[in-house]
């Protein structure tokens, strides 16, 4: 189901390990909070979908870039696979970029897991460095961290 105002993306709970909300983010669009506080180092949610190639990565990434607006819902699992949330996918898709993240990412046996770098507070937007390639073509980052590097892409160095 396609959302809208009346009906939100959602979080799929059993890929949580907490209650979490998909709400309105002042980053971009939707975004993923914390309904209470969540410890520092355990598992908030993994990031599902159908693992799929590169090959087919790159197809249907295509097919959902529009002009002037970059689509990052993919995660790498390694240098043939991919995520594709769209197909299956828990939510974490949602969760916005940041300079400054509250969460990282760990891939456990096939599995990519989000855990939290930090204590969360209920009410907190969960956010991830995304770490684009360099290689990439740039995107501007509006995360507002104080640390914030201006674009989403990590450096060449």
């Amino acid at each position: 189901m396609k959302p809208s105002r009346t009906n939100p993306p959602s979080i799929n709970p059993a890929f949580a390990a907490f209650p979490l909300r998909v709400r309105r983010s002042r980053v971009h669009r939707w975004g993923v909070f914390a309904v209470r506080r969540i410890p520092s180092g355990r598992k908030v949610i993994e990031f599902a979908g159908e693992r799929i190639s590169r090959r087919v990565a790159l197809s249907r990434l295509k097919l959902r870039l529009r002009p002037g607006r970059p689509h990052f819902d993919m995660f790498r699992l390694d240098s043939y696979w991919r995520i594709d949330p769209v197909f299956g996918g828990s939510g974490a898709e949602l969760i916005n970029h940041s300079c400054a993240p509250n969460l990282r990412a760990r891939i456990v046996r096939g599995h990519i897991l989000l855990f939290s770098r930090r204590r969360i507070r209920a009410g907190e937007e969960l956010s991830l460095d995304y770490r684009i390639s360099p290689d990439t073509f740039r995107v501007r980052c509006r995360c507002g961290a104080p640390n914030c590097r201006g674009f989403l892409n990590i450096s060449a160095s």
